[in-house]
């Protein structure tokens, strides 16, 4: 059979799956390391709440974490970005192997707190890319009945990010019922379901980061990168 002819295509900048760096060797071995948000600047946020369970688990889980503080991240775009907050959380995120977002729910979608944060994080920094390749795991807490609505915008911005969005999520409903005095999550199908997603992240931490560089990599990014000689 006769290749199809594909006029627009250059297979100079094409590469057949090379199952080695599939399989990469050796292995890093430090701790996964998790970088986890939260999207609310409330004295008792229970987006922080939530963040502060699931990095316990990841804790547990052998993970080495830092949770974010969004509160003083100026308005993006509104300061340089040698501004302190905004440089934390930049090299935060690069030093990032997998990634927890949290948003409450406001008006059927993630709070202006939590995705200011994300539009602090360019898809490019120099030859350093902040967020491409990490792993993700998507939660939201609502103040009313279970919703999907934040964790799906989560979603989307974690496409858009060019991250390994995990299939688990978690939404806690009714977030004010489901911690007690001591601000700690209380047993439930919902904590369950926490803790659930953080063993997922775990694993597709372990799995992927290795491999990352050569699963983002991409035709059309080697061909636009492409540099004729100076001298031909």
């Amino acid at each position: 059979m006769s290749k199809p002819e594909m006029p627009a295509l250059h297979p100079e900048y094409l590469e057949q799956v090379d199952l080695a760096r599939l399989e990469p060797q050796p292995r890093v071995d430090h701790p996964p390391r998790i970088l986890l948000l939260y999207g609310s600047l409330r004295p008792r946020s229970f987006s922080r709440l939530l963040v502060l369970e699931a990095e316990r688990i990841l804790n547990v889980l052998g993970a080495e974490t830092r949770v974010f503080d969004p509160t003083g991240l100026p308005v993006a775009d509104s300061v340089p970005v040698t501004h302190p907050k905004v440089q934390e959380l930049r090299e935060l995120s690069i030093w990032s192997e997998g990634q927890v977002w949290c948003s409450p729910e406001r008006h059927g979608t993630i709070t202006a707190v939590f995705k200011n944060q994300i539009d602090w994080l360019p898809l490019t920094e120099g030859s350093i890319r902040p967020t491409q390749g990490r792993t993700l795991a998507v939660m939201q807490v609502s103040g009313g009945s279970q919703s999907f609505n934040s964790v799906n915008a989560l979603r989307v911005l974690g496409r858009w990010m060019r991250m390994f969005t995990i299939p688990n999520q978690s939404s806690v409903p009714m977030a004010y019922t489901q911690f007690g005095d001591d601000d700690r999550m209380k047993p439930s199908p919902l904590y369950d379901r926490m803790v659930d997603v953080m063993e997922e992240l775990m694993k597709f931490t372990w799995l992927l980061r290795d491999r990352a560089d050569y699963l983002v990599d991409r035709y059309s990014e080697r061909r636009s990168s492409h540099r004729l000689p100076e001298k031909l």
